[in-house]
């Protein structure tokens, strides 16, 4: 009926919120330290150097020696070198090992064109370039500027940095930026994933990377395709910030357009109301969704939905916490469970409500202003409890049900369900229904225990065990004018039903009971001991389960206008037998 979800003390197996904090704070990029440099003559003493960011990737600057800050390409090695100035005017051919250094970069090929006049060079064949100890290029061939520092390598292009790879066709890298570039297809291979995209850019100095167009980043457990997609090596975490769906070993489906993924520690957020599936058929959706898919459960903030297409069920909340290993499942800020498993939805609400798994039974569990609405079925209470072990939902603190025409109280109250469908109510302790005649007239039914039976949904008989007392109001046959009240006390009571009518009603032989007149009547007389209507507290409604109610003593009457009289018209025609009746009959 309800959502699989683990029954024991919430406070203290679950830590709410502590995901959230945790995947945040995970998130947090760590600080880089401030570059302490020597102070001008012109800084104010205590001062502090601010650290510049490098400036953006520009295109070829053709102009050799203009620029300020350009450093010379120097030729370290050439087995031969030649000159052709009709063919090549101011180009140096070189062949065999040739090696050039510029900054602290070093350059080695076959053969290339080395323009000095312009402070560049094209490489050919075995094409390397080494910067420090940490960045390696390689490719067939290679453009560079000096000017601008920007590297084009064509053919079989690869950079490594550090324990990442990225290989192209076309590449470019600019040095002063620390940027690499490609746009006609890509890979990035890092030890946690592999990243392709047609078009990407990758920071050599923060080690971040972006991707976009035909995006699939592949790891050993989960395979994911998007849009747009930033990506650090450093952290392994990817940035969504387009449509991204996440395929994980056929278990679980994450599909998203904003959001961040840790591919090492398998932590998320998932943003603009993510949406998660398993193989069990089991979706959670949200606002935002903070996702462990190690430990197997997720946080979801705002509209949060869990839904159980096996189990036809639905968990609603602004606050959802879900357990996939351990089935369990809370949630709170205007939280809703409806059951849909069948034609006459169940709409239950509470300040918290829990499903879990109990064995190989399904539970829930709801505390706190319960309240929930069934085309056939309504009631309200402190705590609710359903168990599909035995189909039954227990009510405590303060229950009051609803069925048909008849209000059900008691300290306890237990239904009973079979195939979905209510066929009994147990009603324990300080038992009473009460029925709607007219004005402020009431049918009203007490004892210490009571169990109405249900035959397709209709009160077929109710029995009262112990204390039993009863008010009945009679009409005129004629006219159904109201002539009076009986009022019985006995040990016992049963009373049949025939086609929502009372058929007969059966009392032990020590029983007393006495009938009033209309103009006779008093308070005391036709209201037992244990009375109330609270007709405004009943939902009619799934909007009505939200409704909340002081919680002060409950009121004598509260009406809703206008109200239409339920009794039948032939009310007067019940037969009252008073005969033995023991326990083995009841």
């Amino acid at each position: 009926m309800f959502v699989s979800l683990s029954c024991c003390n919430i406070s203290a197996q679950i830590q709410h919120n502590k995901l959230r904090k945790d995947i945040l704070e995970e998130r947090k990029e760590p600080k880089e330290p401030e570059i302490q440099t020597k102070p001008s003559a012109k800084q104010k003493k205590g001062a502090k150097v601010t650290k510049l960011e490098p400036p953006p990737p520009v295109a070829p600057i053709r102009t050799p020696y203009d620029q300020k800050d350009a450093k010379i390409i120097y030729l370290e090695n050439a087995d031969l070198v030649s000159f052709d100035q009709l063919a090549k005017p101011n180009v140096q051919v070189l062949n065999g090992n040739v090696r050039f250094r510029h900054d602290d970069a070093i350059m080695t090929c076959d053969s290339a064109y080395f323009y000095r006049l312009t402070n560049s060079l094209d490489a050919f064949s075995n094409v390397k370039m080494v910067q420090g100890d940490t960045l390696f290029v390689y490719g067939d061939k290679l453009y560079y500027d000096g000017n601008t520092k920007l590297v084009r390598l064509r053919g079989r292009a690869r950079l490594i940095n550090r324990n990442t790879t990225l290989t192209t066709d076309s590449l470019n890298y600019d040095r002063t930026s620390q940027l690499a570039y490609y746009f006609t297809g890509g890979k990035i291979v890092d030890p946690e994933n592999t990243l392709t995209s047609v078009w990407g850019q990758y920071s050599t100095r923060t080690e971040d990377a972006l991707f976009k167009d035909n995006v699939k980043l592949v790891n050993e457990k989960f395979v994911m395709n998007s849009d747009t997609l930033k990506y650090s090596t450093k952290s392994h975490i990817a940035d969504m910030v387009g449509e991204t769906h996440i395929i994980y070993n056929d278990e679980t489906d994450i599909t998203t357009n904003k959001g961040w993924y840790n591919t090492q520690t398998e932590r998320s957020m998932l943003l603009n109301r993510s949406f998660l599936i398993n193989n069990e058929g089991k979706s959670l959706t949200g606002d935002t969704i903070f996702y462990d898919k190690a430990i197997k459960y997720g946080e979801v903030y705002g509209g949060a939905i869990l839904n159980d297409t096996v189990q036809k069920s639905t968990l609603y909340g602004n606050y959802v916490y879900y357990n996939e290993e351990k089935e369990l499942g809370i949630a709170t800020d205007s939280a809703l469970l409806v059951d849909w498993s069948t034609d006459k939805h169940m709409y239950i609400h509470a300040d918290t409500l829990k499903t879990f798994k109990d064995s190989i039974y399904n539970e829930a569990k709801a505390w706190n202003n319960v309240r929930f609405y069934r085309e056939d079925l309504q009631g309200l209470s402190d705590s609710l409890i359903y168990s599909s072990r035995d189909s039954i939902i227990t009510l405590t603190n303060n229950p009051v049900v609803w069925q048909e025409n008849q209000q059900y109280s008691s300290e306890e109250i237990k239904v009973f369900t079979e195939n979905r469908k209510v066929f009994k109510i147990l009603l324990h302790k300080s038992a009473m229904t009460t029925e709607y005649v007219d004005s402020l007239y009431f049918n009203q039914i007490s004892g210490k225990d009571i169990i109405a039976y249900l035959d397709s949904g209709a009160l077929s008989r109710l029995e009262v065990d112990g204390n039993a007392e009863t008010v009945y109001f009679i009409r005129e046959e004629s006219d159904t004018t109201l002539i009076g009240a009986n009022r019985t006390e006995s040990s016992f009571v049963k009373i049949y039903f025939k086609d929502k009518k009372i058929e007969r009603i059966v009392l032990t032989p020590s029983s007393s009971g006495e009938f009033h007149p209309m103009d006779k009547l008093s308070d005391e007389f036709i209201y037992l001991t244990n009375f109330f209507w609270i007709e405004t507290h009943r939902p009619i409604s799934k909007d009505e389960v939200f409704l909340k109610f002081p919680k002060e003593e409950r009121p004598k009457f509260s009406m809703r206008e206008p109200l239409k009289s339920i009794i039948p018209e032939d009310e007067n025609q019940i037969n009252i037998d008073v005969e033995e009746v023991n326990d083995d009959k009841l």
